[in-house]
C-alpha cells in the first residue's frame, strides 16, 4: 500500500535499523522500545493484521519469532521474551499493517506483558464457547 509506512520500511523505502531480512521478512528494532533489544517482525506483503495473514506467511512470522527470540537470548543475554501481535485499536494496534512484538525480557527487567487472571462460572465458560464456536 502506497501510504502504508510498515509497507515503506519493509520493503526499504524507509531505513531502520534491520535485525533481519528475508524475500517476505523485514525485522528492525523498535523505535519506542518496551526493553532492550525491541524488534518488530513485518511482512513484505500488505495485511492489516492477523486476521488478514495467509496461513504460510502466519507460520513463518512464528517460526522467525522463535529464531529472532533465541538470538536475543545468546546476543543480548535476555533470559525470556514475548510474542505479541496486536489486532485492533483495544488491543493497542496503532499501525495497520500486520507486525509481531519480539520483546526480550531480563531478569530484573520491568513486568510488561502480564494480566491479573479472572475467573468465570461454568455457566460463562459456556455462554463463551457456543458464541465463539457459532461464529468460527
Amino acid at each position: 500500500m502506497d501510504d502504508c509506512i510498515f509497507c515503506k520500511i519493509a520493503n526499504g523505502v524507509i531505513p531502520s535499523a534491520t535485525v533481519y531480512e528475508d524475500e517476505e521478512f523485514r525485522a528492525f528494532l523498535d523505535l519506542g522500545p518496551a526493553s532492550k533489544g525491541h524488534t518488530l517482525i513485518v511482512p513484505k506483503k500488505h495485511a492489516k493484521d492477523v486476521t488478514e495473514l495467509d496461513q504460510e506467511t502466519a507460520g513463518k512470522a512464528l517460526v522467525l519469532a522463535g529464531k529472532i527470540g533465541e538470538a536475543m537470548k545468546k546476543g543480548l543475554g535476555c533470559t525470556g521474551f514475548n510474542v505479541v501481535a496486536n489486532t485492533g485499536v483495544s488491543a493497542g494496534q496503532t499501525i495497520f499493517h500486520f507486525h509481531m512484538h519480539v520483546i526480550p525480557r531480563y531478569d530484573d527487567g520491568e513486568k510488561i506483558v502480564e494480566w491479573v487472571p479472572g475467573s468465570n462460572t461454568d455457566e460463562e465458560r459456556a455462554e463463551i464457547l457456543d458464541a465463539i464456536r457459532s461464529a468460527l
